[in-house]
């Protein structure tokens, strides 16, 4: 069982979750393991529904790498930007249309080294 707070509506309620597998864990590698699944899936949604990875039209080469890494650092600086208080989805719009912006976004990452 685990508590899940509900963020629409306040409320926190008990749910029990059912999983199969075939490997032999105990309860807390099995946790672990699924944290870490659903961190993942977290991850590529994120990619798809703001960055639309899912249609991008670069196949050939090692375009698909260098794109899904360049996203990936993308996110990874909208996610640590604490100077603008929106979503991913609208540092995105904004970083496209303030060159201050986006020049900030951009040193922060070197700074982080």
């Amino acid at each position: 069982t685990s508590d899940v707070y509900e963020k629409s509506t306040g409320k926190e309620t008990t749910e029990t979750r059912w999983y199969i597998s075939s490997l032999n864990l105990n309860a807390e590698q099995s946790l672990h393991a699924v944290r870490n699944h659903w961190q993942v899936e977290s991850m590529h949604w994120m990619l798809d529904m703001t960055f639309r990875e899912d249609e991008s039209r670069i196949r050939k080469g090692r375009g698909p790498l260098a794109f899904n890494v360049m996203r990936k650092i993308a996110m990874g600086l909208f996610k640590q930007d604490k100077t603008k208080s929106a979503s991913i989805a609208a540092k995105k719009k904004m970083a496209a249309l303030d060159d201050g912006y986006r020049s900030a976004l951009l040193e922060s990452g070197i700074k982080m080294r």
